[in-house]
């Protein structure tokens, strides 16, 4: 289904709230029913400060304006690997084609900035080959092999084939300047697309959350010459942790562009010369998340910052139902029934403890201490 405008400006006042990321979004969303609910509750918890509703108006009419399409995590052209990460972003700001976002068949392609000629050749050479084969090449826009993935990609099929760049900065935001003749080729064949909001310049800290979304977009991830503190690799940390398959170029030890790929073939990913090394090895779909062991391992690779961290006690400091609480399980009715609080309190210091990571979900609506 196609979010409504009102459903959009929902979700760009939420998730532009103070202290609410994509985790905080979807545990508020879902304890209340949607972001329109949770924006008049959000409104009560001490550590939030929403955003005011006419900045969200604006920003939705900036877009149009720009003829960027907003796509929400609700809308049926949402990337469908994307959809399985926790931590996925609650609305795109996608500038091109929005289709392109459906193909579930998608092989991110990274690697040094400061790649080398053969570098970045073979990562133009591999992007064209799986473009050629109907498989969209996803990539972050940046200077050298990003640059050459995106280029290769969108050279093949008779100089038609499509590509994803997942940006840094704003999807409205040119970034490095010298991609100017990628980007604009890309919002015409494929589609750019952020999580952050129109005109946000480059941030260092926005790498490591476009990195997640380059990952988990993808299949399978290739790296292509990366030094060890390289962000590629970051990347390809990610992607691992989300269960998705690791491929990596080998290079000679001699050179320190080689140490991150040769690195992560020790550590098990596929060695990948060419694309059919990738294709003999490409899953037909994502495996199904592993919910809190992958996405600890995430957060502790990104932003475990990123999302608020809400104290139970702040809410009801009379009555804290973490005292009604225990590492076997209690059903949330008896928790009302015990506590004398009303559903809505209850859902709200739960929530709160379930962010701050000391309870668990289980299944019969019941809930537990987290040993």
């Amino acid at each position: 289904m196609l979010t409504t405008e009102s459903e959009l400006t929902d979700i760009l006042q939420l998730i532009n709230s103070e202290n609410v990321g994509p985790v905080t979004f979807f545990k508020l969303a879902e304890t209340y029913g949607s972001p329109a609910a949770a924006l008049s509750e959000a409104a009560k918890i001490k550590k939030i400060r929403l955003c005011p509703r006419e900045r969200a108006e604006r920003e939705f009419q900036r877009a149009r304006d720009a003829g960027i399409t907003l796509i929400a995590y609700n809308d049926e052209r949402y990337p469908p690997n994307l959809r399985l990460i926790e931590d996925r972003p609650p609305l795109l700001y996608v500038r091109g084609d929005p289709e392109i976002l459906r193909n579930p068949v998608c092989v991110s392609i990274v690697g040094a900035r400061n790649a080398s000629i053969n570098g970045r050749k073979t990562a133009s050479r591999i992007a064209y080959d799986l473009s050629e084969r109907g498989v969209c090449v996803v990539s972050g826009m940046a200077r050298g092999i990003d640059a050459a993935a995106h280029k290769g990609a969108m050279y093949a099929r008779k100089q038609q084939g499509e590509t994803i760049a997942v940006l840094g900065c704003g999807a409205d935001v040119v970034y490095p300047k010298e991609n100017a003749e990628v980007y604009a080729q890309a919002a015409v064949q494929g589609c750019i697309i952020s999580e952050l909001p129109l005109g946000t310049a480059p941030q260092s800290n926005f790498f490591p959350r476009r990195n997640r979304i380059v990952a988990a977009m993808s299949l399978g991830t290739l790296v292509v010459e990366a030094s060890l503190r390289s962000g590629s690799l970051i990347t390809a940390g990610l992607a691992r942790a989300m269960g998705r398959q690791i491929f990596a170029v080998p290079g000679t030890p001699a050179e320190p562009r080689a140490e991150g790929p040769n690195r992560l073939i020790k550590e098990g990913a596929l060695l990948a010369e060419n694309a059919a090394d990738i294709l003999e090895h490409l899953p037909q779909t994502p495996p199904a998340p592993t919910a809190k062991k992958a996405h600890a391992k995430q957060k502790a690779l990104v932003f475990a910052a990123n999302d608020a961290n809400l104290a139970a006690d702040k809410v009801c400091p009379g009555i804290k139902i973490v005292d009604y609480l225990n590492h076997d399980g209690v059903y949330v009715d008896e928790i009302i029934r015990l506590s004398g609080l009303q559903p809505s309190e209850v859902a709200m210091q739960l929530l709160e403890l379930e962010m701050d990571g000391r309870i668990e979900r289980q299944n019969g609506n019941k809930v537990a201490l987290i040993k």
